[in-house]
């Protein structure tokens, strides 16, 4: 069908915004020290884990088995997005004067605009709307039972054991390491901002997070980048009201800010993954259409295993992805590349 445009209206867009802090990079060690299922595929090896473990007092040990049991790690990313504070004692101030039923609304987790007066309530304590949003959020690994428990746990013991664990974990294991900590999180976000200028903002988080295509949503109107190199390579997504946040890992090169040469892992990925005649060859016929791989299989005559093997390289490099049952390019992946490059080269 033909198509008249009888508009200039552009596709909107989100604006982007980056920001970081200490505080998010200890709540997201709480995190990844009490997730069990996760932690050995983070880049810090299992000793690492286990030695931190072994430095940590009885105390903290026991709030961080709390965590692990109740997930109130969510509870404290919830709340360093609302309350404002440099620092941890002033985190732990905000805690503090919070009402119980505004606490408590702040740590359930935020499912949508049409659900916030089922939000409110359940802070109340309102058994049917803690019913429903356990009933909506059933298919989240973890969301109906800390529905449960943060709108049924008395408030003062929430704030006493957030408390615990957020101070005690940044005095044991932030503060060690705080300067550097903090200069790798400033220069991941100077060069991030720097980028802000060259790209679009779905370019911006697609380079940023090493391959995250986010589109745009209808109530969506912010997305907040927070560099974290406690949870590298993975990113943690989260919502909040009108925002979308990635928790993304920090590049190699704010690792060694001080060596200029030192180039971002997802940049050195890539280019290994297109210096190969192979996977040249795949890229040139998935920009004209995407393909299974019976059909690249017959187009470049070679076994199903090879190509598999090559297709695989393609997408840990964020180049190439699946649709259905077929291969295809990433948006724009390559044309990001050519930015990235210019970046590195020019920084």
């Amino acid at each position: 069908m033909e198509i008249i445009h009888a508009t200039s209206r552009k596709r909107e867009t989100y604006d982007v915004q980056i920001a970081y802090s200490t505080l998010w990079e200890c709540a997201l060690g709480i995190a990844a020290v009490t997730n069990s299922q996760l932690i050995n595929t983070l880049e810090k090896p299992a000793a690492y884990w286990e030695e931190l473990r072994g430095k940590l007092s009885t105390n903290l040990l026991n709030h961080l088995d709390y965590v692990e049991k109740n997930n109130t790690w969510k509870a404290l990313l919830q709340l360093l997005h609302q309350i404002e504070g440099n620092n941890v004692k002033e985190f732990c101030s905000g805690v503090r004067l919070l009402e119980s039923h505004e606490l408590k609304f702040i740590c359930l987790p935020f499912i949508g605009d049409t659900f916030q007066h089922l939000r409110e309530s359940a802070a109340f304590g309102e058994e049917e709307a803690i019913l429903e949003l356990k009933r909506i959020t059933n298919e989240n690994s973890f969301f109906p039972r800390y529905i449960e428990f943060i709108s049924k746990i008395d408030a003062n013991e929430l704030k006493s054991h957030l408390i615990e664990v957020m101070s005690g974990w940044y005095e044991s294991v932030i503060v060690p390491n705080l300067e550097k900590t903090e200069q790798i999180l400033q220069t991941d976000y100077k060069s991030k901002n720097q980028m802000k200028e060259k790209m679009t903002p779905e370019e911006l988080v697609q380079w940023a997070t090493g391959g995250v295509n986010y589109l745009p949503e209808p109530s969506v109107h912010r997305v907040l980048l927070i560099p974290q190199y406690i949870y590298r390579p993975w990113n943690i997504e989260a919502d909040l009201e009108d925002t979308k946040v990635f928790y993304y890992p920090v590049a190699n090169s704010s690792l060694s800010p001080n060596d200029k040469y030192m180039p971002s892992n997802f940049l050195v990925q890539k280019h290994k993954a297109l210096g190969d005649e192979v996977r040249l060859r795949i890229i040139k016929l998935l920009s004209e259409n995407d393909r299974s791989l019976q059909n690249l299989t017959e187009q470049l005559n070679m076994g199903k295993t090879t190509i598999h093997h090559h297709l695989k390289i393609l997408r840990s490099s964020k180049i190439v992805e699946m649709r259905g049952m077929k291969y295809s390019l990433r948006a724009n992946a390559l044309g990001l590349l050519f930015k990235e490059l210019d970046q590195y080269i020019k920084q």
